[in-house]
């Protein structure tokens, strides 16, 4: 017969619970004042839909531990990877597993009213920062630029994002000109005003993305679990193997990386 729990098991229990139905009930939406001092990371939804599509939604629970602060979702992100996708069959499941991960505050969600005026802000900015034939191209979406609205006034540790035009956005935005051009096979204009404005929100943040994640879950030996114990001596590389597989897969399922990039954390890996 199992043993009774102590004291200290049963509120530690009592605890979780009330966490968990927090977390799941109607309140779960946080205000940007309660992130105040905390270290933030948030989290667009490409590197999440990249992770879980690589069967990597569980590295984050363990890097969420290590981290020492929140791992944040701005409620229109959380939109977009749970409640429109449960409405589908084929991606009900992967929705399933983000739910789970807020329901037990791996990921907290903050409310977009309290982020909205300088979401509205930068969107326009960054739509309004480049055109074609003497029209603006809209690059980017809402839930997008809410993620880099929220880091922005979060003073987040970084921004998470796997998609390349929001990340050449943030960390180069004229580049995108020429990169635009060869994407629409027409002359892309700059303009330099908006440009000027949307690089006053955005030159501070820092850009990571998910094989960044899964690089520092390597090196912590989080993703040992893959190997079988002893298999090394059988197969000498598994462990780079094992990177490799899985920086690929990230590639593959979303995150844009380059193959020179990959052999770079893979040396910086090896060391």
């Amino acid at each position: 017969m199992a043993n009774a729990p102590t004291a200290a098991e049963s509120e530690l229990d009592n605890d979780l619970y009330k966490a968990h139905k927090l977390a799941v009930g109607s309140n779960y939406l946080k205000r940007l004042s309660e992130f105040q001092g905390q270290r933030c990371l948030v989290f667009d939804s490409g590197p999440i839909i990249s992770m879980a599509t690589s069967n990597l939604l569980s590295t984050l629970e363990k890097l969420k531990q290590s981290f020492n602060g929140s791992f944040v979702l701005p409620e229109s992100v959380k939109h977009e990877l749970v409640d429109e996708p449960l409405k589908t069959k084929r991606f009900m499941f992967e929705a399933l597993q983000v739910q789970r991960l807020i329901s037990l505050g791996v990921f907290e969600v903050l409310e977009d009213s309290d982020m909205k005026s300088l979401t509205l802000e930068i969107l326009h900015l960054a739509n309004d920062s480049f055109s074609a034939k003497g029209k603006p191209i809209q690059i980017v979406h809402y839930a997008e630029i809410a993620s880099v609205a929220a880091a922005k006034l979060l003073d987040a540790s970084a921004l998470v994002i796997d998609e390349r035009i929001t990340r050449e956005l943030v960390e180069h935005p004229r580049h995108l000109a020429s990169l635009m051009d060869k994407r629409l096979h027409t002359t892309v204009h700059v303009n330099d005003s908006s440009l000027a404005l949307l690089e006053k929100y955005t030159s501070s943040l820092k850009i990571i993305r998910s094989v960044e994640l899964a690089s520092i879950a390597f090196s912590k030996g989080m993703l040992d679990r893959y190997v079988a114990e002893g298999e090394e001596r059988i197969f000498p590389d598994v462990k780079k193997k094992l990177l490799e597989s899985i920086l690929w897969d990230l590639k593959l399922n979303g995150c844009a990386i380059s193959s020179n990039e990959i052999e770079q954390l893979l040396t910086l890996a090896s060391r």
